[in-house]
């Protein structure tokens, strides 16, 4: 493995513990004093489900949940009501599988509300990175080392 690789890997495992150690938020509590960048965790009934990475992590953490935010906003809330529905399967192309025609079944928009809701009490966490390598190789860190469900590095 490349040397510079191994270097950058080897110096996430202190984020990794204070991301795990930090004492979890909910229902949009958030400290005044959390950091700008970094990566957030979001764990419900002890199972973490979900890491993510942002520049703005408030903002982003109101774009997973908050009822306005819209399909293109919340992927994680999309994520869990197509599972509720049994609408699994992503579509690239126009029509009812589309995210557009899932949102105009009525079924789905009401699981994909209930989704961001679902979020919102779900427990909180997250850890300031600045440096963007830094951030996605945490990602994908905590994802692996956490076994998250709902996160999906695929491309389309």
């Amino acid at each position: 493995m490349h040397s510079n690789f191994v270097n950058a890997v080897e110096t996430l495992t202190p984020s990794f513990e204070r991301l795990i150690g930090m004492m979890p938020v909910r229902d949009g509590r958030l400290p005044a004093s959390m950091p700008t960048q970094g990566i957030y965790l979001f764990t419900e009934n002890a199972k973490h489900l979900y890491v993510g990475r942002s520049n703005d992590i408030r903002a982003r953490y109101g774009r997973h949940c908050n009822p306005g935010a819209t399909h293109r906003m919340a992927a994680f809330a999309f994520r869990l009501a197509r599972e509720a529905t049994g609408k699994i399967k992503a579509s690239y192309k126009g029509g009812l599988n589309s995210r557009e025609g899932l949102m105009l079944d009525p079924q789905f928009a009401a699981a994909f509300r209930d989704a961001k809701a679902r979020i919102r009490g779900m427990d909180f966490q997250f850890v300031g990175e600045a440096d963007q390598m830094r951030q996605a190789l945490l990602e994908i860190y905590c994802t692996v080392a956490l076994a998250t469900p709902y996160n999906d590095f695929s491309t389309h």
